[in-house]
């Protein structure tokens, strides 16, 4: 028989609590794509043949996804939230990166959050394994703590 864990903090060294306008939507495996990029526009100095200028224009910031087993309950909030999706207004998010022990190791705040996709498990009975839930989520703004 196999003994199912249902808090992600002891499965992973390192967990990833995210809240949306302060409703949680519990602990995640894995958090990829927190990051920002500074678009430039290239200009050539007339009559300088041999430079051009890189001038930025604007900051792009990169969907964030999150992972987490499937456990009893753990998608009910998400598919909740993201119901409200036609008529949602952007909301903010925290996504705080916890160790085994559950102390902070450091916080991300998100501004203008909307959810882009949620996927759910692979139903398959050819190769058992872990069942995953991904969401993903587009945002307009990131600072950190």
């Amino acid at each position: 028989m196999i003994e199912v864990i249902e808090d992600v903090n002891l499965a992973v060294g390192v967990s990833y609590i995210v809240t949306i306008d302060g409703e949680s939507l519990g602990a995640f495996a894995s958090c990829e794509g927190l990051g920002v990029e500074v678009v430039l526009e290239s200009r050539e100095e007339g009559g300088n043949n041999s430079f051009v200028w890189q001038l930025p224009t604007r900051l792009k910031f990169s969907n964030v996804k999150l992972s987490r087993p499937v456990g009893k309950g753990t998608s009910q909030p998400i598919l909740a939230w993201i119901a409200k999706a036609p008529s949602l207004t952007p909301s903010n998010a925290e996504i705080q990166a916890q160790n085994a022990h559950g102390e902070k190791i450091a916080t991300w705040h998100l501004q203008r959050v909307v959810p882009v996709r949620w996927t759910g498990p692979s139903l398959t009975a050819e190769q058992p394994k872990v069942l995953t839930e991904t969401l993903e989520l587009a945002h307009h703004g990131l600072d950190a703590e």
